[in-house]
């Protein structure tokens, strides 16, 4: 796992720009100039520990700059008969694009973001992975062509900080991050996940390779079923196994964390290491008796740590500066204390259990959903009927938003914000599902793609950790986007998971109630900061009059009342970026 940046054009900032990003991979720096093209990259060792796999790698006419895992390329190379010189997968990526251009990125399981230069060509050719696990940036305005894996590098290279993105900023208060390409910083783009980019001279394309929009339903046996999803995971697991160092996991002692960790148990030659945090106060949001329980029952050298206000109020600033811009999932607080502890025990990667509840239907609001659309056969039926136009909002946009969590819907961004369009922000996500893989679908674009794995990957990289998540293996979703909705609903959560995991797992993990991941932020926020939150927030409008003071005091003092918490968090992370960067 490692960091990228490269531009077309020569600047004495460069190495300032790689050296940004040596938390991804303190393990080797590196960069090279070819006329006036400059390409870098940061190391973390995992696959092929010797110097001969650092990068940026060159081979023949062409420059690659890579980050992530290929967890197939043993099996590439034998397949596609390719003639690698070193051991490691970056070089299989130069091989498949020699032998197939721009046509081999389906051949390739993992997850990646990457950069090939072509010498001759003077051609850029970059891509980011199905699931969008891993980051990708760039800048390209003025024939100024700029790419990395955080935008901190990218700002670096500008001559001046970009202006703030007002779509952005809409996109942020309702999903926790913008989507759709955007980021707070305009002209600094994220490639979406599923897509990649071809740029020369003359041309600049970017386009989609990789979509789950068109998935026949094919499997109604349920136990052919189950059979077939156990096979799947195990295989999953095991090829997240591969690596040249030890691999840990996060174990909450919810199902999913769970059921990866016992499925690497039984299949691991040597007790393996797992790891929870839990807190020292609001102890009522603790796991830590569900993960001792598991950690028994997998026999784990079982590892806990426990966090405080303190570590909690310290690491809101170190969150906001490796996401760059304002995030506001609080879990990421937890996920980079718990990332920095393991990387301590000296430890390189780590499985997670992300991506299981938006293909087993494990969220309430799922259901919730799916009663609210019961009388319809497709979502795309409102869109021909006069009460979707008179009320589109309540028929489409309202009951997506809800599944986000606690999150401005757009009825309460016209209240909260001085000025405010309606916008229809999944108009693009609309396909022709059944209403659950409808909604699967648009969690993979949205929850999974820019918030799940923005929070793993920029907490986790932060302190030279790779995480990996089983769960987000494309055969593996792929067959559950075919799987009859009936038999995958069945009569609880995660019912067909259940019954695989009852194969693994004490019974009391496996029908506990589901709980989500949380713990006491807006507790430990009020309890430091008092009404130092209002007012940061309230700052921001002596330079922009964003928002409505009367909506905001509303927000503040409901959620004293552990009302309101995730529209308080949301604001109030935003205006601790913007009052610091602009």
């Amino acid at each position: 796992m490692c960091g990228i940046v490269g531009c077309n054009f020569n600047t004495d900032k460069f190495i300032k720009a790689v050296e940004l990003i040596n938390h991804r991979g303190p393990d080797n720096l590196g960069y090279v100039n070819f006329e006036n093209f400059s390409f870098g990259h940061t190391r973390l060792a995992i696959i092929d520990l010797n110097e001969e796999a650092n990068q940026p790698m060159s081979f023949d006419d062409l420059i690659i700059t890579f980050n992530g895992e290929i967890y197939n390329y043993q099996e590439l190379i034998k397949e596609e008969n390719l003639n690698c010189i070193t051991k490691s997968d970056t070089e299989v990526i130069i091989r498949l694009y020699q032998k197939y251009e721009r046509a081999f990125l389906n051949k390739l399981e993992g997850m990646f973001s990457f950069c090939i230069f072509d010498k001759k060509k003077k051609s850029f050719f970059c891509a980011r992975d199905r699931f969008g696990k891993k980051p990708f940036y760039f800048y390209f305005k003025e024939k100024k062509f700029i790419y990395a894996s955080e935008i901190k590098s990218i700002l670096k290279l500008l001559d001046s900080t970009p202006i703030f993105n007002q779509n952005a900023f809409s996109e942020y208060l309702t999903f926790s991050t913008p989507i759709n390409g955007n980021t707070f910083y305009e002209g600094i783009e994220k490639l979406e996940a599923g897509y990649f980019i071809y740029l020369d001279s003359t041309t600049f394309i970017k386009e989609k390779y990789y979509d789950i929009d068109k998935i026949e339903v094919s499997e109604q046996n349920e136990k052919d079923i189950v059979d077939k999803i156990e096979d799947l995971l195990i295989n999953s697991v095991k090829q997240r196994l591969v690596s040249d160092v030890e691999v840990a996991t996060l174990l909450s002692g919810g199902l999913d964390s769970s059921l990866v960790s016992a499925l690497y148990s039984k299949y691991s030659d040597k007790k393996i290491n797992t790891f929870c945090i839990g807190y020292d106060e609001h102890t009522h949001y603790s796991e830590l008796p569900f993960a001792k329980l598991v950690s028994k029952h997998i026999n784990s050298n079982h590892h806990e740590l426990i966090i405080g206000r303190k570590d909690f109020i310290e690491t809101i600033d170190k969150m906001l500066d490796f996401v760059d811009e304002p995030f506001a999932d609080s879990a990421a607080i937890p996920t980079y204390l718990i990332s920095q502890y393991i990387n301590k025990q000296g430890i390189k990667v780590a499985l997670s259990g992300e991506g299981s509840d938006e293909s087993f239907l494990g969220y309430d609001n799922y259901f919730k959903v799916l009663e609210y659309y019961k009388n319809f056969e497709k979502p795309q039926e409102f869109e021909f009927t006069k009460e979707w136009e008179y009320n589109k909002r309540a028929y489409f946009n309202e009951p997506i938003y809800r599944m986000c969590g606690e999150t401005f819907s757009e009825e309460q961004k016209k209240r909260l914000l001085s000025t405010y369009q309606e916008k229809n922000l999944i108009e693009k996500y609309k396909v022709d599902y059944d209403p659950t893989r409808w909604l699967t679908y648009i969690d993979f674009k949205i929850w999974i793609a820019e918030v799940l794995m923005t929070k793993i990957d920029r907490m986790s990289m932060a302190n030279s950790l790779e995480l990996r998540a089983p769960f987000l293996d494309h055969k593996l979703v792929e067959y559950l986007l075919g799987v009859d909705e009936k038999i995958k609903k069945g009569n609880t959560n995660k019912y067909l998971l259940k019954i695989v995991a009852s194969k693994y797992l004490p019974k009391e993990i496996v029908h506990r109630q589901k709980k989500g991941f949380s713990f006491p932020f807006i507790e430990w926020l009020h309890e430091e900061y008092k009404e130092e939150i209002l007012d940061t927030i309230l700052k921001v409008n002596e330079k922009e009059e964003i928002f409505n003071k009367d909506f905001v005091k509303f927000i503040y003092n409901e959620s004293k009342e552990n009302k309101f918490k995730q529209y308080l968090w949301n604001l109030y992370i935003f205006a601790r970026w913007f009052n610091k960067h602009y």
